[in-house]
């Protein structure tokens, strides 16, 4: 009886040691799975700060890119008549404007499809289809117009590239321009001249007026007077009959005044 309560004892002792042993591997198996865990979480971690960190990279290379490539464009206009940076620039935020009675030109003033014209180029007209340089259609609405200064705002539904209005007071007699419209119906035309004169007056008797000796045919009305900047400091608006290269483009601040004023007037009368 002794021996088989020892045995008993020395059967449990056993049973109670390998018990032990596996505990011990089992929580040592968990400490290695813990750690491995914890750093493939931290690696991972790191991956995704450098993909991150690389992306970030890559956008401002290419953001870096961007303006380099405007500032170049820049410099060239300034520097010489080479105005092809600009006018690759712009001339995506220039639409021709065609309707049941005329055709004209616009630019694209908001990223969300606000566009500005001559009221002229729309006159008479049932509708009005803008096309842009990537040869994309759209149906537009007429949101107000103003007819003593000639400006027109029309809307189109999508996501666009916007022109810059700059500040028509800095304007100097004599700085190189360049006109981007639809003379005769040939669409996206560039033309370059200067700045001839300030503050003529227009057929309303108002000098708010840039005179350019920048070519303009039927059809460049309500497109963008721009400088070597790549700004829209003027809207072409008309030109002397019979005369050679004398055009007159509406002032920038002219166009923003009048621009606000007509989405003043359009909400209070959508409030009333």
């Amino acid at each position: 009886m002794n021996f088989i309560k020892i045995k008993n004892e020395t059967f449990f002792g056993t049973i109670y040691y390998f018990s032990v042993k596996i505990k011990n591997v089992e929580n040592s198996v968990i400490s290695v799975s813990d750690n491995l865990n914890n750093k493939i979480e931290l690696n991972d971690k790191n991956m995704q700060s450098k993909i991150n960190s690389l992306t970030e990279a890559i956008n401002s290379l290419s953001m870096n890119q961007s303006d380099l490539k405007t500032q170049i464009g820049q410099i060239k206009a300034t520097t010489s008549a080479d105005f092809s940076g600009i006018i690759e620039q712009d001339i995506k935020g220039v639409v021709t404007i065609k309707t049941d009675a005329a055709q004209g030109t616009g630019f694209i003033l908001t990223e969300d499809g606000y566009i500005v014209t001559n009221a002229h180029v729309l006159s008479g007209a049932r509708y009005a289809n803008i096309y842009t340089y990537d040869n994309n259609r759209y149906s537009a609405s007429l949101v107000g117009y103003d007819s003593e200064i000639d400006i027109a705002l029309l809307k189109v539904s999508g996501e666009f590239f916007k022109l810059i209005l700059g500040n028509s007071d800095e304007v100097r007699i004599g700085e190189k321009v360049i006109a981007i419209g639809n003379p005769l119906g040939l669409s996206f035309t560039a033309t370059e001249g200067i700045i001839s004169a300030r503050e003529r007056e227009g057929d309303n008797g108002l000098p708010y007026y840039f005179q350019t000796d920048v070519s303009l045919n039927p059809g460049n009305s309500g497109g963008p007077l721009i400088n070597t900047k790549g700004e829209v400091i003027g809207i072409n608006n008309f030109k002397i009959s019979g005369a050679e290269n004398i055009g007159f483009a509406l002032e920038s601040k002219y166009i923003e005044q009048t621009i606000d004023d007509i989405s003043l007037r359009e909400l209070n009368m959508t409030i009333i």
